[in-house]
């Protein structure tokens, strides 16, 4: 029993872990979310913004996915940017809190081409909860895991009228997630995570605009994800797009801005997986709330 239950706690927390590889941080509307894609986005509106984001991965399946992101950001001065973000991700029995603060500089590359240099620091309280596994007399799961994960990140983010770019690597460091002295040791990792986007805003009048994105992530040993987005606006306060993420998932979106006086946007996302994994869950849902003071 004891062999039986080691096992599956590894696989278990070999899933967990190259999912997380994969898709942390994971939002398809990341448009919408990239302070956490980048610590040079900090300031780049030119206004104090604050955003609050709900995903919810997998829906139907017991102990999926849930994150919660909070950000705010503001330029202080002419051309420094600072952000605070705060990521919440609750996995089965793995909830890990990412802690961040962003810092940006503007450099004024031409007249309608700005470059942002950005660095992050902060860390990740880890807790797993083994207890939840209900498994006696077994010194594995004997006591909860719970650490603290210091890391650093850098970024650099072109944004001129009409396009942006964007490269970056928002977790330097490779700190252990979970490692087991003792009875049977497991350990696993954080690996250098690198993002590589950019977008180009097409207007067909002065009404309506297309946005085609894209968004690459890197990380050593899993395989590469590839975002593919396309999306329709109307007068700044209307937007309808979809999100192709390479053999995994179609995400289509709707976003609703300018209420409150212009300062409050609104935007909604559900994403259907495409992989063999569709017939055990129904899709994922995402949330997000923006507001401009």
């Amino acid at each position: 029993m004891k062999s039986l239950n080691y096992i599956f706690f590894v696989l278990m927390l070999s899933f967990l872990v190259q999912t997380h590889a994969q898709q942390d941080p994971h939002f398809s509307m990341y448009r919408y979310n990239m302070n956490v894609i980048t610590p040079a986005y900090a300031g780049t509106n030119q206004t104090l913004e604050t955003l609050f984001s709900v995903r919810s991965q997998w829906v139907r399946v017991n102990g999926a996915p849930e994150t919660f992101h909070f950000n705010i950001n503001s330029p202080v001065g002419k051309n420094v940017g600072i952000g605070l973000n705060v990521i919440t991700d609750r996995v089965f029995v793995l909830d890990e809190t990412h802690v961040y603060a962003d810092f940006s500089y503007k450099i004024k590359l031409a007249e309608s081409l700005d470059l942002y240099a950005g660095v992050k620091a902060g860390g990740t309280f880890l807790n797993i909860d083994l207890l939840k596994l209900d498994v006696e007399n077994d010194p594995l799961f004997s006591e909860n895991v719970s650490s603290f994960n210091p890391n650093v990140g850098v970024g650099f983010y072109f944004k001129s009228e009409k396009y942006f770019i964007t490269l970056s690597a928002p977790s330097l460091l490779s700190n252990d997630r979970y490692e087991k002295d003792g009875v049977n040791p497991v350990s696993a990792d954080d690996d250098l995570q690198m993002f590589l986007g950019g977008g180009y805003e097409w207007y067909l009048s002065d009404a309506f605009k297309v946005v085609p994105s894209t968004l690459i992530k890197a990380v050593p040993g899993a395989p590469t994800s590839i975002d593919l987005t396309l999306s329709g606006t109307y007068k700044e306060r209307l937007e309808l797009g979809t999100n192709y993420r390479l053999d995994e998932s179609i995400t289509l979106f709707l976003t609703a801005a300018r209420f409150l006086q212009g300062r409050l946007d609104f935007g909604y996302a559900y994403e259907f997986t495409t992989a063999d994994t569709r017939r055990y869950n129904n899709g994922s849902h995402e949330v997000i709330l923006k507001l401009r003071l």
